[in-house]
């Protein structure tokens, strides 16, 4: 078993509070209104706090049927979240997990860095490569993206 670890940095033009309450908080509303590939997302046990699970179902015919996620901190005060990929199409047979550590700050032009640690705890001697990686990032900025979209059409939502 081994740990891939892979940071990521982007700035984008919403400011980190809004873009934490849209990504985060409502996450669940959001990224079904805004991505035509998702059927549901339901918290399958817990309150969408620390210990939820999560269940996304991607709509038939796609690559993925589903994943499920375990949240462990949401700190709104510091806007940092970290949660873990447990179950799901994604993991492939390649790891048992996929863990996450994002944080939202401010930057000088009043936007947002967003910095993401991920980390891949794969199953035996599975290597993570970072074309590989850059894949399933691919994925996460697709979702980022068209929040901000939403965001900046929409500049009163989650303010």
């Amino acid at each position: 078993m081994g740990a891939y670890t892979f940071t990521n940095e982007s700035t984008v033009p919403v400011a980190p509070s809004r873009l934490f309450k849209a990504l985060v908080i409502d996450f669940n509303h959001i990224v079904c209104k805004l991505m035509p590939d998702v059927e549901s997302i339901e918290n399958i046990e817990g309150d969408g706090g620390a210990g939820t699970i999560k269940k996304v179902t991607f709509v038939e015919g796609g690559p993925m049927k589903y994943l499920r996620h375990k949240i462990h901190v949401i700190d709104e005060e510091n806007l940092v979240t970290k949660y873990s990929l447990i179950e799901g199409d994604a993991l492939a047979n390649k790891a048992d997990s996929v863990d996450y550590d994002v944080k939202f700050e401010a930057s000088a032009d009043g936007g947002c860095v967003g910095t993401t640690v991920t980390v891949y705890n794969t199953i035996g001697d599975y290597v993570v490569t970072e074309e590989e990686h850059n894949l399933h990032k691919a994925r996460f900025d697709a979702i980022v993206t068209a929040v901000v979209t939403y965001l900046l059409t929409n500049p009163s939502a989650y303010a």
